[in-house]
């Protein structure tokens, strides 16, 4: 990956406009507010902008220049700092507002009219899909390498993992899970490493130091995949205890000079443990938690239907290079910040399809099964599945763990629908597995 070129400094080109005419355009330009934050409606780098055509005979300097002064007016500083003691901030530039405006409209409107969202009868089964796509995605962003199909058996089945990507995934989805009891309270470093243990244990080749902290000595940074170009150097071992401190006060304070909206402080914790990278590895994983648990915290209950793990993997490289914009271009955290907004108003988009395709697919199903004996939900759900993939194997472990009921209610319904020809009965040693027939279609067509 390519390391963007660092911006010139606005303040410099400003104080090398010698010429008067040079002054006096510079300021009428200013003063009429000719030039934004994010001309176009985009908040580009100077490594975009420098190839674009400037307006009003400016050079490319000048409207840089123009482009940062008009940034620094709504520019705000957190209190995470660089390497050299630089804090970090953010622009409330208008593609943030209007993210953030975009956001709140739909994750309170249309999904709470979504019935398969709000009915408390298949609630779980979304939210269960929902945590194994992110324990999944999340993972193989960090290296796990199996198909999809084989980590969701391997979860609902209740099975041991195989391999060190399988244990990367378990262990990813019992860390969402894990999230879900700190929703609500204090964050602290001792949640943290609780956090990060249940992500990695078992998943790591070398560990040093408590709670794989980096030490002194460790010589722990980011580099690229693909080519091995050096991305990132995290600040020194010694600065970790502090910066964890400050970053948990930042997540519990309740009350600031200035409102910040609830997602901006999760993206910003996000970056925040992923730019210290207090741990020998797993930081990536531990950033996304970081993110659940705060958006969860603040009272954002449908940010557990969706899987931003799952957006961000589909374009590693934009998530690299919104790092990369932020660390070259002043610390200007605004470039993350959009790119983490993009994959939230994504993730909804992808819910929002979900929800349309599941309605469909279960008033296919009803519409086969209106003629037949009373079946519940947890039935329907198996046999709209089943009909999408003929010869799928069902156990027991599986159904009870797909819809969070006990195992006598998920063995009562596999038993039932194996009675009505609706699935096939075998046994394995011990156990029961079910199996979707090929001609289900037909089956259900002539049940009554």
């Amino acid at each position: 990956m390519k390391i963007p070129r660092t911006p010139p400094s606005y303040e410099d080109i400003l104080s090398n406009l010698k010429e008067p005419a040079q002054v006096r355009r510079m300021a009428e330009i200013l003063v009429k507010g000719g030039i934004g934050a994010s001309p176009g409606g985009r908040y580009r780098h100077w490594e975009n902008l420098s190839r674009i055509q400037p307006p009003n005979g400016l050079s490319s300097e000048e409207w840089w220049a123009a482009v940062k002064l008009a940034r620094h007016q709504t520019r705000r500083t957190i209190p995470l700092t660089d390497k050299d003691g630089k804090p970090f901030a953010y622009s409330l530039a208008d593609p943030v507002l209007e993210f953030l405006h975009e956001i709140d409209r739909d994750a309170s409107g249309r999904i709470t009219s979504s019935d398969q969202i709000v009915n408390p009868q298949t609630r779980d089964r979304y939210i269960e899909s929902s945590l194994i796509e992110e324990a999944i995605t999340s993972s193989q962003l960090e290296g796990a390498s199996t198909t999809r199909e084989a980590a969701k058996q391997m979860i609902r089945s209740g099975r041991e993992p195989v391999d060190r990507s399988e244990r990367m995934i378990l262990k990813n989805y019992r860390a969402i899970h894990l999230i879900k009891n700190f929703k609500g309270k204090p964050l602290t470093p001792d949640v943290i490493f609780r956090i990060h243990r249940t992500l990695t244990e078992g998943t790591l080749d070398t560990v040093t130091g408590p709670d794989y902290l980096r030490k002194p000595g460790d010589h722990i940074a980011v580099y690229h995949n693909a080519d091995g170009t050096l991305l990132h150097t995290p600040p020194p071992a010694t600065e970790i205890t502090r910066h964890m401190a400050a970053m948990c006060d930042f997540a519990n304070k309740t009350r600031t000079d200035a409102f910040l909206h609830p997602i901006l402080k999760a993206i910003i914790l996000h970056f925040w443990l992923a730019y210290d990278h207090p741990f020998v590895d797993g930081n990536g994983r531990t950033a996304r938690a970081l993110f659940y648990w705060s958006v969860l915290s603040q009272g954002f209950w449908m940010f557990e239907f969706l899987s931003i793990s799952a957006i961000i993997r589909k374009a590693p490289a934009k998530y690299g290079r919104s790092f990369l914009y932020t660390e070259t271009d002043e610390n200007d955290l605004t470039y993350f910040i959009l790119a983490q907004l993009q994959v939230i108003r994504r993730a909804i988009e992808v819910l929002y399809a979900y929800l349309d395709k599941k309605a469909l697919e279960i008033r296919a199903t009803e519409q086969i099964l209106r003629a037949s004996v009373a079946i519940n939900h947890r039935q329907l759900a198996l046999l709209g599945h089943a009909l999408r993939h003929p010869g799928m194997r069902y156990t027991i472990t599986g159904h009870k763990q797909t819809h969070s009921v006990t195992y006598q209610t998920a063995r009562t319904d596999l038993l039932d629908l194996a009675s009505r020809n609706l699935l096939i009965k075998t046994k394995t040693g011990l156990f029961f597995s079910f199996t979707a027939p090929t001609d289900l279609a037909t089956r259900l067509r002539t049940l009554s």
